[in-house]
């Protein structure tokens, strides 16, 4: 782990609640390639906090990536959903044409 994922998983331990933490966490898991902690701390995420589309983007992504095609699509679509619903139609276009792309 690096110093800037070691720091954000030590703060997370203490404050377990703060969705920025594990947004920041996750994204720091991505940038290492380390997708199974990435997805969990994406879940994590999604689950704490209120997201416009991005997250759900990235989880879907993620998942992808490790093959587990089913739950890649279901992000995809909740993005697609939380995009639109937030205002953010490029978003929401930009997942629909990834699930297109998928068939």
């Amino acid at each position: 782990m690096n110093d800037r994922a070691e720091a954000l998983a030590r703060m997370l331990e203490r404050r377990p609640d703060d969705a920025r933490l594990r947004f920041g966490l996750a994204l720091e898991y991505l940038k290492q390639d380390r997708l199974e902690e990435a997805a969990e701390q994406l879940r994590g995420y999604l689950g704490a906090a209120v997201d416009e589309g991005n997250a759900w983007g990235r989880l879907g992504d993620t998942l992808r990536r490790l093959g587990r095609d089913a739950e890649a699509k279901d992000a995809y679509l909740r993005g697609v959903e939380e995009a639109e619903a937030h205002g953010h139609p490029s978003m929401a276009e930009e997942f629909r044409q990834i699930l297109d792309d998928w068939e």
